[in-house]
C-alpha cells in the first residue's frame, strides 16, 4: 500500500463523520495507469479503495485520496478523442448547452478537465471563445496543437483566482465527469463562482449513482471518482453555496449519467422536481438502498469468477476487451482470478497498445487481434459501451468467439 494517500473520513459535502460503508474492494490498482513491461520487479501500486454512504448529504464518496500528481501526471493515457461515440455525445451536448445559453460571438466557455479539447472544439467553430483546463500533460498538449487553449493544471481554488486575476468571467463552465473527481467539491463550487458572470451557466455531467445502483455497476468506483452523486446530493451541495439546480437531463453515457444546469438565480423546471421525488420515493438519502445494491455486486463476482475459472480449467482461450480504465481495473481487482486465467487485453486507444495493465497483467493489443487469434471468450470489461463493440468486432463473432457481458447479469453474446 502507498504512504501518500490520505484518508478522508469526514463527508466531502456536509463534513460529517457519520460515515457507513457500501463496499471495500481492499487495495486496487489505478484506472489507467500502464506499465511499459512485465518487469515482476516492478511492484503494482495498490490504493484502498473503499465506498462509504453520508445520511446527512446524501453523498456517496471513497474514503482515500490519491495525490493528483499520481492520478493525472505522466503518460495518462485516456483521450476522449479516440472514442467516436463519446465525440457525438458531446457534440451534441454543446449544442443542447447553446440553446439553453445563448451567447453572442466571442463570448467565452470555459471547460474544466478538458481532456484533449474534444468539446470545446465544438463552441470554437460555433465563433465562440474558449479556455481548456487539464492537469494532464498529454491531453492538453493535443489540445494546444489543435488550436484549444488549454492550461495544463488542476482546476482548484489556486486556478481559479489566477484566471480571475487575468480578468477570465466565463458565460459558460463546463465541466464532463469532473465533480466527481474533485476531492472538496464545497472547493470547486466556489471556483465555479470565482469565474462565473452573474448571469452565468455551469453546466456538469456526473456519472448517476442511481443508474450506477440500478445496472449494479460497482465498477464505476475506482480512485479518481472521488464522489458519487445524484440529484437529491447535487442539489444539497449547491444550494449550500446560493446556487440554484435549475434543470437536470438523464443521459446513457458512462452507463448512466446526469446533465445539470446551474445559475446563481431562478427557479428548478419540473424535470427537477420530478427527479428529486422519485429519488426520495426510492430512498437515496437512506443507507438500505446502497446496502441492498453492495449485495448483489457480491452475487456478481461470485458468479463471474466461477465462470472464468471454469471455462479456463477446460482449456478455454479467455481476454480482456477494454484495458486499464476505471471499469476495467475495479472490476479485474475485485474478481481477483488466478493468473493466467486471462491471456491479453485489447483497447482501441494507440496509447495503450504495447504495454501492460497494473495489478493483473495482461499485454494491450489492438482489437484486431481478436479477429485474427479469435479466442473462445472476450471478457467486455468496457460493457457500457456493449452495441457499439458487438458492431465493431463482428467479424470476431463469425468466426466462434463470444463476449461475455458481466453487468447488470453475467451473460454470453
Amino acid at each position: 500500500m502507498s504512504t501518500e494517500t490520505t484518508d478522508s473520513l469526514r463527508c466531502r459535502a456536509s463534513g460529517s463523520a457519520n460515515l457507513e460503508t457500501i463496499l471495500d474492494f481492499g487495495e486496487v490498482p489505478l484506472a489507467d495507469v500502464l506499465l511499459d513491461s512485465n518487469d515482476p520487479n516492478i511492484q503494482d501500486a495498490g490504493y484502498p479503495l473503499r465506498l462509504v454512504f453520508c445520511p446527512e448529504s446524501a453523498l456517496v464518496q471513497i474514503t482515500h485520496d490519491v495525490p493528483p500528481a499520481i492520478l493525472w501526471g505522466g503518460n495518462y493515457p485516456y483521450y476522449t478523442s479516440i472514442n467516436p461515440s463519446l465525440v457525438q455525445h458531446f457534440t451534441q451536448a454543446a449544442e443542447e448547452i447553446m440553446k439553453a445559453k445563448p451567447m453572442a460571438p466571442g463570448a467565452l466557455v470555459l471547460e474544466a478537465a478538458s481532456n484533449d479539447g474534444y468539446q470545446l472544439a465544438v463552441f470554437q467553430k460555433a465563433g465562440l471563445r474558449v479556455l481548456g483546463v487539464d492537469p494532464a500533460e498529454g491531453p492538453a498538449k493535443v489540445a494546444n496543437e489543435k488550436g484549444i487553449e488549454t492550461r495544463c493544471r488542476l482546476f482548484d481554488a489556486a486556478c481559479a483566482e489566477e484566471l480571475a486575476q487575468e480578468g477570465i468571467q466565463a458565460d459558460v463552465i463546463v465541466g464532463n465527469n469532473i465533480l466527481n473527481l474533485i476531492p472538496d467539491p464545497r472547493e470547486f463550487v466556489a471556483s465555479v463562482q470565482r469565474l462565473l458572470k452573474p448571469d452565468g451557466m455551469l453546466v456538469l455531467e456526473v456519472p448517476y449513482m442511481v443508474d450506477t445502483i440500478d445496472m449494479v455497476a460497482f465498477d464505476n468506483v475506482f480512485h479518481q471518482n472521488v464522489t458519487y452523486w445524484t440529484v437529491t446530493s447535487l442539489q444539497r451541495l449547491f444550494q449550500d453555496a446560493g446556487m440554484e439546480l435549475v434543470d437536470v437531463k438523464r443521459i446513457s453515457t458512462f452507463g448512466g449519467s446526469l446533465r445539470a444546469y446551474f445559475r446563481c438565480g431562478g427557479e428548478p423546471t419540473f424535470a427537477v422536481e420530478e427527479e428529486l421525488a422519485n429519488e426520495h420515493a426510492r430512498g437515496v438519502d437512506e443507507f438500505s438502498f446502497y446496502e441492498a445494491f453492495a449485495a448483489k455486486a457480491q452475487a456478481i463476482r461470485s458468479t463471474l469468477r466461477q465462470k472464468l475459472i471454469d471455462y479456463h480449467a477446460a482449456g478455454k482461450r479467455i481476454v480482456a476487451y477494454g484495458a486499464a480504465g476505471g471499469m476495467a481495473t475495479t472490476l479485474l481487482a475485485f474478481l481477483d482470478l488466478p493468473p493466467g486465467v486471462l491471456q491479453y487485453a485489447v483497447d482501441l486507444s494507440p496509447h495503450k497498445h504495447g504495454r501492460w495493465t497494473s495489478g493483473y497483467r495482461l499485454l494491450i493489443h489492438p482489437p484486431e487481434k481478436m479477429d485474427e487469434d479469435v479466442p473462445d471468450y472476450a471478457l467486455l470489461l468496457a460493457w457500457n459501451f456493449e452495441p457499439q463493440v458487438l458492431a465493431q468486432r463482428a467479424l470476431y463473432r463469425e468466426r466462434g468467439g463470444k463476449f461475455i457481458i458481466p453487468i447488470p447479469t453475467v451473460r454470453e453474446v
